[in-house]
């Protein structure tokens, strides 16, 4: 009899789930998909069956099926490529799609989706991460693991606790806080005044969530509001994604912030973070992975120099691309001779010996891997706070 056990933990505990869930996939998926087709509720007792296997993955996580979006030419899922692929190859496999399944053809595609939504919960949305990424190649289906924008539903009726409106005659206002990185969402339509509040707030929601999608919604919508007049200056609801985009251009978005001082006795420091940066942005990634290395080549202040500086870039750049999608450089922290590069890797993806093996080939000096699952991104939180206060954040 063993007096101790080695309790499971919460990430082997999903894995089973996620496994389970897409062994039993074939005896959902036909059910599924003639309710889409007959335009009709799900069987209740399909829906069961899916409502108790999703919840098994994680209790916040909720599920949606329904036709599948188009896809279109700026869809690389669909064509099989990734960022990386040069724009003649884009190209090439859109204007001639003969012989390759994964080619994209206007008016085909996946008839069926199958959403996982997380909501407001980091946690689920780790997990349907996660359950997207264990999916099989499924003809005819597409999963998301958050609900993606959706244009089209716009400009057209929903019916909502009973009461059907057009959202083609919903229009919004916006307010921006760049302090903050947020946008503060009002949503007008002219049934509103007619309409309960619980049911007004809830289709203004809606609203914000088709013309952004699920994580940009979390990203930057800070709160969403139902209004029973119309705005002075009303915008479409599909200007929310160019108001996004302005904002993140203005913060800064998919770049890097370099903060610098001094250390008594070690000389200065560099701390550089991608800015801004939200837990959505790789929800699989929730293994901390901390690489130090030391660098042969410095100036009075201990920060590298001439070929140092050199080998130290090209050094991130190939761990960056060993890594791929299956992690990503979040910081940097250079000081007294050092470098620490602050990864963090799906530990799912099997990356991590790789990672260590290729750190080892520094030629420089000593190095240093540590590293520790931290799925609420505890240490970067602290890492980025010295940024994010001289940010005003």
């Amino acid at each position: 009899m063993a007096l101790f056990r080695r309790r499971r933990s919460a990430e082997s505990d999903s894995a089973v789930a996620v496994g389970e869930f897409w062994s039993h996939w074939a005896d959902l998926r036909d059910e599924l998909a003639a309710s889409v087709d007959a335009d009709m509720p799900v069987p209740e007792e399909t829906a069961q069956r899916l409502t108790e296997r999703v919840r098994r993955i994680h209790q916040s996580l909720t599920w949606e099926v329904a036709p599948a979006p188009s896809p279109t030419p700026h869809d690389l899922d669909e064509l099989g490529l990734s960022l990386d692929d040069e724009a003649r190859d884009i190209l090439a496999r859109m204007e001639d799609p003969e012989g390759d399944p994964g080619s994209f053809r206007a008016g085909e595609g996946p008839r069926y989706a199958l959403t996982l939504s997380a909501g407001p919960d980091d946690a689920a949305r780790v997990l349907a991460e996660r359950w997207r990424r264990a999916a099989p190649e499924e003809a005819g289906w597409r999963f998301f693991p958050a609900h993606p924008a959706d244009h089209d539903k716009l400009g057209k009726p929903v019916t909502w606790d009973g009461h059907e409106l057009d959202l083609g005659h919903a229009s919004v206002a916006l307010r921006v806080d760049q302090k903050i990185g947020r946008i503060e969402a009002g949503v007008y339509h002219p049934d509103f005044m007619f309409l309960p509040e619980e049911t007004r707030t809830a289709v203004a929601e809606h609203v914000v969530l088709l013309s952004l999608g699920e994580d940009d919604y979390v990203r930057w919508i800070g709160s969403v509001a139902a209004l029973v007049e119309k705005p002075l200056d009303p915008l479409p609801p599909t200007s929310i994604p160019s108001v996004v985009e302005q904002l993140s251009g203005a913060l800064g978005s998919g770049g890097w912030v370099t903060l610098q001082g001094r250390v008594p006795l070690r000389g200065a420091i560099q701390i550089a973070v991608r800015h801004p940066l939200h837990r959505r942005d790789f929800p699989a990634f929730t293994l901390y992975v901390q690489v130090t290395v030391a660098y042969a080549s410095a100036d009075g202040e201990k920060l590298p120099t001439g070929a140092s500086a050199t080998a130290l870039e090209d050094f991130a750049l190939g761990l960056r691309d060993l890594l791929g999608d299956n992690g990503a450089l979040l910081a940097q922290q250079t000081v007294g001779g050092q470098r620490q590069f602050h990864f963090y890797l799906d530990p799912e993806s099997g990356v991590l010996p790789e990672l260590e093996r290729s750190v080892r080939e520094w030629p420089e000096g000593r190095t240093q891997v540590h590293s520790a699952l931290d799925p609420d991104w505890e240490t970067i939180e602290q890492i980025t706070k010295p940024v994010r206060r001289q940010l005003g954040q």
